[in-house]
């Protein structure tokens, strides 16, 4: 087994890891990594904890459910490791958030901000090269609902284009001031 896998590694194969995760609504982490491995049987393979390429791409994280116009900040990340090896840490943190469509239908999701870091492994490291994702849960929710404006406020909002396209179009008039003295001025 340790021939294949290092020779996938050769081939510069790698692991695809996709799934879902139920978590509990407190602070925690997901990572990541091969020290799960045995220690003699990783160090077989990698030949050290320095030649471990944690290179990554997300395709999509998420938190719940999608709903019309969520950013998910990770999805389509890449970072790529070429001469050195390392730890990423991705410091997430996770807004309870409700979306309300017209129709009254409410989806419980998340929505998430996101910042990172990257260790680079030294000679005399003594842990193994991981991704690891740590996350939070604010205590505000954040509600984003859908609602139709009113036809009044169509009619405001015509009449301020309006109004505002006529003082535009205003401005190019000149007008003429004459200003008139009563009596000459004294010397």
């Amino acid at each position: 087994m340790i021939k294949k896998v290092k020779q996938a590694l050769e081939n510069g194969e790698g692991c695809r890891v996709y799934g879902v995760l139920d978590v509990q609504r407190v602070a925690g982490n997901f990572h990541i990594s091969v020290h799960g491995l045995n220690i003699y049987v990783a160090q077989m393979i990698f030949g050290g904890a320095t030649h471990v390429n944690v290179s990554h791409m997300i395709h999509d994280l998420s938190f719940g459910p999608k709903y019309p116009g969520i950013h998910n900040p990770l999805d389509g990340t890449v970072r790529i490791l070429h001469e050195t090896s390392g730890t990423f840490k991705y410091y997430i943190k996770i807004v309870p958030t409700e979306y309300r469509y017209i129709s009254k239908e409410v989806i419980p999701t998340n929505q998430f901000s996101v910042s990172e870091y990257f260790s680079p492994m030294t000679e005399y490291d003594r842990t193994w090269p991981a991704v690891y994702f740590l996350y939070d849960l604010s205590p505000i929710t954040v509600t984003i609902k859908e609602e139709r404006r009113s036809f009044l406020h169509f009619i405001t909002r015509l009449c301020a284009v309006l109004g505002g396209t006529f003082a535009l179009t205003g401005l190019g008039i000149e007008y003429d001031m004459h200003v008139g003295c009563l009596g000459e001025p004294e010397y």
